[in-house]
């Protein structure tokens, strides 16, 4: 029997355009300044739409945390947001806060800084 080892994944094939697809698919344009903020696990950015919105994706390390865990955050967060605390609430499109493409998790937030 022959055993293999599954690859470490980094985000070394996570480029801009993968960042650009994700977000138009759920029919947000990137517009203006993209930035990388500083995440240890994950990619994170923020940017302003065509419309001058700004927000804040945050796209989950595969492997790192499973979609019930990443599920609870954001309902633990939704939550805290309907109870009046000022937090940043993940955005909800066609009812699911959890979106993915190209096998990445990601979710999308206002940007409140």
């Amino acid at each position: 029997m022959q055993t293999t080892t599954p690859p470490v994944f980094t985000f070394q094939d996570f480029r801009p355009d993968r960042l650009i697809d994700s977000l138009s698919r759920y029919g947000i344009w990137l517009d203006s300044g993209l930035t990388e903020l500083n995440s240890y696990e994950n990619r994170v950015y923020q940017f302003t739409d065509e419309n001058r919105t700004r927000y804040v994706v945050k796209f989950y390390r595969p492997a790192r945390w499973d979609e019930a865990q990443i599920r609870e955050e954001h309902d633990l967060t939704l939550t805290l947001a309907q109870a009046g605390l000022p937090v940043a609430a993940p955005l909800a499109f066609d009812g699911d806060t959890l979106l993915s493409q190209d096998g990445y998790l990601f979710a999308l937030f206002p940007s409140v800084g």
